[in-house]
């Protein structure tokens, strides 16, 4: 017995913690950090609703609006969020942690998709070549658009935080004059990477709620199922909506946004704290009240 015990390798003797942190780590902090980069970019799409709630960005239209409001999120992502380095070294660990490891069990489960075809064995195969595809896509995503790798974007062009949307969209689109066929492709790759990362991560939830002992039951299987599902599309939907925002996007338009704000002159900055306002406004107008010459 003890022999059988030496003779294991150390995946296998510590295979019930391993299993564990690979999908702890892809629930925190990938799925979180996906979550909060899909809202955050499909703002293009919602953006301009957003400012109009808030009584802001009068004049503009839906997609200035959304230009207006990405522009403002993603700077402040750059430039106000505390340790984003240590934040996304983090980050950068627990995508290289949960890849290897995924990579390791993929390779060692077989699928049966050719001789049981039916839903729950398709998953499988799709979450195993979702998470392939996965690393490909976030390894080209983060080198070009986050290390600068601009010699795998057509016409090299260089993504900045200061100008977002338009290079976002320079980007996707192939030049900043319009479409071209290597930016048809990289969009369609997108469109594909998103998609592949929004299943993988849906799907991945589900099965760490078995991995886990939180679903024991079919029953409860099934129902969590449906949160998993619901979840699934609506982060399906923010992706599209980004993507979709992005492509539509005229360059000239979205750089003329973000130069206004750079220079001063945009529309009054989002107001994450519109309580505080609405007492400094209170304030003053009691001051003009009492003054008579005001």
């Amino acid at each position: 017995m003890s022999n059988t015990a030496t003779q294991q390798s150390f995946m296998q003797r510590n295979q019930f913690l391993i299993r564990r942190l690979h999908s702890l780590t892809g629930i925190l902090p990938i799925g979180v950090f996906l979550i909060a980069h899909l809202v955050t970019n499909s703002s293009l799409a919602w953006g301009w609703f957003a400012l109009k709630g808030r009584h802001q960005g009068e004049g503009m239209s839906v997609s200035e609006g959304g230009v207006q409001y990405f522009a403002h999120e993603v700077t402040w992502i750059n430039t106000q969020v505390p340790h984003l380095f240590l934040i996304e070294v983090t980050l950068w660990l627990a995508i290289a942690f949960h890849c290897i490891l995924g990579f390791y069990y993929a390779t060692g489960g077989k699928g049966n998709l050719q001789h049981y075809k039916h839903q729950d064995n398709f998953r499988y195969s799709l979450q195993r070549w979702s998470g392939y595809f996965g690393i490909f896509f976030i390894f080209y995503h983060i080198a070009t658009l986050r290390w600068g790798w601009t010699f795998l974007i057509p016409e090299g062009t260089a993504w900045s935080h200061e100008y977002s949307a338009s290079t976002l969209a320079a980007a996707l689109q192939g030049s900043t004059e319009g479409w071209t066929a290597a930016g048809l492709f990289v969009s369609l790759f997108y469109l594909l990477g998103v998609s592949l990362l929004v299943f993988h991560f849906a799907n991945g939830l589900w099965t760490a709620a078995i991995t886990w002992g939180l679903t024991v039951s079919e029953h409860a299987q099934k129902k969590w199922g449906y949160v998993c599902a619901a979840l699934g599309a609506g982060l399906m939907l923010a992706a599209w909506s980004a993507l979709g925002s992005a492509m539509l996007l005229d360059y000239d338009t979205a750089r003329a946004v973000e130069a206004s704000i750079l220079d001063g002159h945009s529309a009054p900055a989002i107001d994450h704290n519109p309580a505080e306002h609405a007492l400094s406004d209170e304030v003053t107008l009691e001051a003009n009240a009492s003054d008579p010459e005001g």
